[in-house]
């Protein structure tokens, strides 16, 4: 099972839009595609940095004539931290966002999780319902 923490925004109540979970864990996505991951995910503030560490340790292995073997493991160290914190980054961003956080829910996928976050609060599911029926 995963873990999910789910955050939510009531401006709307709309729920392909204020309600997101985000997975515990290391993203593999994040460690294998980094820049593009967070461009993918509307993470403007974190893919300018990603960028930006990436142009820098780029410029400073043409710099020092950095040999094959080092760049690698640099890159993959790099790779690696990013895996590891490109979750933290999602709610971080969801925080400035204006997302509460609005608990933590174990499920088997995404939409488990969801499914199992709406049971736990009929009210919320009964104010969605309600949201969605109004045109």
């Amino acid at each position: 099972m995963r873990v999910f923490t789910v955050h939510l925004r009531r401006h709307g109540l709309d729920v392909d839009r204020d309600l997101a979970l985000v997975k515990e864990g290391f993203c593999w996505p994040a460690f294998a595609l980094s820049f593009l991951w967070a461009l993918w995910h509307r993470l403007w503030i974190v893919a300018i940095a990603i960028f930006s560490v990436e142009a820098a340790l780029s410029w400073t292995f043409a710099a020092f004539a950095t040999d094959p073997v080092s760049r690698v493991a640099i890159s993959f160290g790099l790779a690696f931290i990013i895996g590891m914190l490109a979750n933290d980054a999602r709610r971080w961003t969801l925080v400035r966002r204006e997302f509460a956080d609005a608990g933590v829910v174990a499920a088997d996928d995404r939409d488990s999780a969801e499914h199992r976050f709406l049971e736990s609060r009929p009210e919320l599911a009964a104010e969605l319902r309600a949201a969605m029926s109004t045109p």
